[in-house]
């Protein structure tokens, strides 16, 4: 008789469960979710900017392996060094989830996403939408945030030169870390607990670099001297960059130049071909030197030893020849997409060449300067 009551009364616990949960859902009601922790993957945090007290644009990329429901938030927290993060609003931060751009507003309930900035938190909260498990999530802040109005705010970065963790919560789910290096332009050093060491080193004169040019003159880790230019023949240089990291998914190298090669009298040598800004690869060819057409008179270029570059940016190196124009915005110079010790080319190290040609009609001056930042990023 006790077993047969005992037993019974198991039967009406669940029963009674039951019932509540289909009572719940017939209203319409949150039923619970059981989940447990997990740790994003690929979290990158790509900065505009590396340099210390600079104001820079973040690009943030992760994968979620359990995903966002209605009503749950995005967290990314920001060491204290750096500062600006409370004046941002939410048309300095995009949220695109497997590419697709969501819908941003100051609040939840205006939009399908509400943004809230905060001491050192950026919150993305959820009104109605989901992001499924698995899905790739891409959070940009700054004036890289484009979708429906274009950011005006940006993050300052720390004073000091070091690399600093960025953590994010999704959801109380899924939490990660990475970190970002605060470097010096042109040569980078950073020693974090997971191993990223970026440096630049000069290149030799007489120097086979791509295949097809050779260096005339020495580099260093901080110069690249072309000297006294001859017309109608152009000139190379190069420097080599070493990347040693033990982080999963690699790194990648990009560099821009400040300006094009201007002089204090307003002269300038444009970018390659003729003042055209090529950002498709294509050989190498000689300025156009049309008189009254100042942009034809004089260009100068990048490409690079490594052949592993995203999207057309590999043509660089079919032959040995091909270039694009020096820019003010990143052009992508170096990639590999696991860990390296820095020995093997093209995975460790390679090789960036740089190649200016004037023309007769270039206009004289003895201080035709620009100045180049390269920005590593680990990729974990």
């Amino acid at each position: 008789m006790t077993r047969t009551s005992h037993s019974f009364s198991i039967l009406q616990a669940t029963a009674a469960i039951v019932g509540f949960a289909i009572i719940l859902w017939s209203l319409g009601l949150p039923s619970l979710r059981f989940a447990e922790a997990a740790s994003v993957t690929s979290y990158s945090d790509t900065l505009s900017d590396s340099a210390p007290s600079a104001l820079s644009d973040h690009t943030i990329e992760f994968v979620t392996p359990t995903g966002v429901l209605a009503g749950e938030d995005i967290t990314i927290t920001f060491p204290v060094e750096f500062t600006g993060i409370t004046a941002l609003d939410f048309e300095d931060v995009d949220l695109a989830v497997n590419g697709v751009d969501e819908t941003l507003a100051g609040t939840a309930s205006g939009a399908d996403w509400g943004v809230n900035a905060s001491g050192q938190l950026i919150t993305i909260d959820s009104a109605t939408a989901v992001i499924g498990a698995g899905a790739t999530v891409t959070i940009q802040v700054g004036k890289n945030a484009t979708e429906g109005a274009t950011g005006v705010n940006q993050i300052t970065n720390p004073s000091t030169a070091t690399s600093y963790v960025i953590e994010v919560d999704v959801a109380g789910n899924d939490t990660g870390s990475t970190r970002v290096a605060i470097v010096d332009n042109v040569t980078v050093t950073a020693s974090v607990d997971t191993i990223f060491t970026f440096t630049v080193a000069g290149v030799n004169a007489s120097t086979l670099v791509n295949t097809a040019d050779t260096t005339g003159g020495d580099t260093t880790a901080t110069a690249i001297p072309f000297g006294s230019l001859q017309a109608d023949t152009a000139s190379t240089a190069a420097q080599t960059l070493e990347v040693s990291t033990n982080a999963a998914n690699g790194f990648v190298v990009t560099v821009q130049a400040d300006q094009q090669l201007l002089s204090a009298n307003g002269a300038d040598i444009d970018g390659f071909r003729n003042g055209g800004f090529d950002a498709t690869p294509i050989a190498w060819e000689s300025p156009t030197a049309t008189p009254g057409n100042e942009n034809e008179y004089g260009h100068w270029g990048i490409s690079s030893a490594d052949t592993t570059l995203t999207a057309g940016l590999s043509d660089l190196y079919t032959g040995g020849d091909n270039f694009v124009s020096a820019s003010t915005t990143p052009v992508e110079v170096f990639r590999h997409d696991g860990p390296s010790d820095g020995s093997v080319a093209g995975e460790g190290n390679t090789e960036v060449i740089y190649k200016i040609e004037t023309s007769a009609l270039q206009e004289a001056a003895t201080d035709y300067t620009a100045t180049l930042t390269y920005v590593a990023t680990p990729v974990f």
